[in-house]
């Protein structure tokens, strides 16, 4: 039989009247001649609220209780989804992630997946159930201990499915109808694309876009797994939601497909710093060792510096990360300059600036994008503070008071609201 991996978040089964209204929708796939694999998320707020019991338990937890404990919340789900089937029924049964298994890495909270044999959930196809409803997020070590793949993992966890079963597509159904050209509580212009090339969309996920988790994606480009995204309170036929999928699949891409962008971002400068080689490593390798997510960089030109403090050229370094590492990265500079790994006058911390990008796959072989997004910027008084470019997008750091209005300015600049 052909095979569908359906994957059901939190908010699509928060209750027990929206768990019985996606089992509708698997009854719908079985009758059209599918075996399902079902991914589930724990029902909204229950990840959260497990996560609580945890920390208010103990502040100094072990990683491998926190992923019991956590881990549950699917399982929960998993059960009552089945149960709901076989009450329509449909042969059903849940899995947790050990009983599959789910094998994974031993990283407690953000493991990663080693494999997932089919033998066990293939038996029961053959048996004649038809639905096999997966707790997401979850597998198991090798030291046979109940892991996690941290938030998100669910998406990650049905892409993984479909490459692993050779699914014909993965749909994952989410509390919006596809994904839109930019967020249509920014713009109501926002137009829902039909497809997008995977590239596009890890690009939009890195961004900011919340649709897909970002492992998701990447998996699903890998393996060549076509994801579908898809509105749980809609009614849904095989051409609703948004297909991602291999750009060959898109006859005719636009220049730009979207605008991403993200409020949480921070800019931090580093002032007079020694332009010699190794300085890049000096400051980043500590930042690094630290956690912080380094995006954007921009190095200014050297300038030469003769007095007694500078005795040669220098220069200033600027980048930017989450607004929730600021901290770390501080401290990380504050530590290497103490320790002698790095010379600076000054750092500057600017928290009040945001990232908009334009992506496109249609950008390699369209030239003029650049100068079309600063000149829609300019016309506006949106001053562009760092820029950083790779071959399907353009993003620029700016002030975030302005964020809304860049978003869109540059959506009727590149005419996204006309398919």
């Amino acid at each position: 039989m052909p095979l569908l991996v359906m994957k059901f978040g939190g908010t699509s089964v928060g209750d027990l009247a929206r768990i019985e209204n996606a089992a509708k929708k698997v009854q719908r796939e079985v009758e059209r001649g599918y075996d399902v694999i079902v991914i589930v998320s724990a029902m909204s707020g229950k990840t959260n609220e497990l996560v609580g019991w945890v920390e208010g338990t103990s502040k100094l937890y072990d990683a491998r209780e926190y992923d019991a404990v956590v881990a549950s919340g699917e399982n929960v789900t998993a059960g009552l989804m089945a149960l709901r089937l076989q009450e329509m029924g449909v042969p059903a049964r849940s899995w947790q992630g050990w009983q599959v298994p789910i094998n994974t890495t031993s990283a407690h909270g953000s493991a990663r997946f080693v494999s997932i044999p089919r033998e066990n959930i293939d038996a029961k196809f053959a048996e004649g159930f038809k639905v096999a409803v997966v707790a997401g997020f979850q597998g198991l070590s090798a030291e046979g201990r109940i892991t996690t793949l941290g938030r998100g993992g669910s998406d990650t966890t049905a892409v993984a499915f479909a490459a692993a079963f050779g699914a014909e597509r993965c749909d994952i159904y989410t509390d919006v109808d596809g994904v839109y050209t930019t967020d249509p509580r920014v713009s109501d212009k926002a137009r829902k694309l039909n497809k997008i090339a995977f590239e596009e969309m890890l690009e939009l996920a890195s961004l900011g876009a919340k649709v897909l988790q970002t492992r998701s994606v990447e998996l699903a480009m890998r393996y060549k797994v076509r994801l579908r995204v898809l509105s749980s309170f809609e009614d849904t036929d095989e051409n609703s939601g948004t297909l991602v999928c291999d750009e060959e699949e898109i006859m005719e891409s636009k220049v730009v497909s979207g605008i991403a962008f993200s409020r949480e971002e921070a800019k931090i400068t580093l002032f007079t710093i020694e332009d010699r080689p190794g300085v890049a490593q000096a400051i980043f390798g500590p930042l690094a060792e630290a956690g912080v997510n380094v995006d954007m960089i921009v190095q200014n030109i050297s300038e030469k510096d003769y007095d007694d403090s500078h005795p040669g050229a220098v220069t200033d370094m600027t980048f930017s990360c989450p607004i929730n590492q600021v901290e770390r990265a501080r401290k990380a500079m504050e530590d290497a300059r103490a320790a002698g790994v790095i010379k600076y006058d000054e750092l500057i911390i600017d928290t009040d600036v945001a990232k908009v990008s334009v992506v496109g796959i249609g950008m390699r072989s369209h030239t003029g994008v650049a100068a079309k997004m600063f000149k829609a910027l300019a016309n506006e008084g949106v001053n562009i503070k760092v820029i950083s470019t790779s071959e399907i997008k353009i993003s620029v750091l700016i002030d975030r008071k302005y964020m809304e209005l860049a978003v869109q300015a540059l959506h009727d600049a590149f005419e996204l609201e006309k398919a």
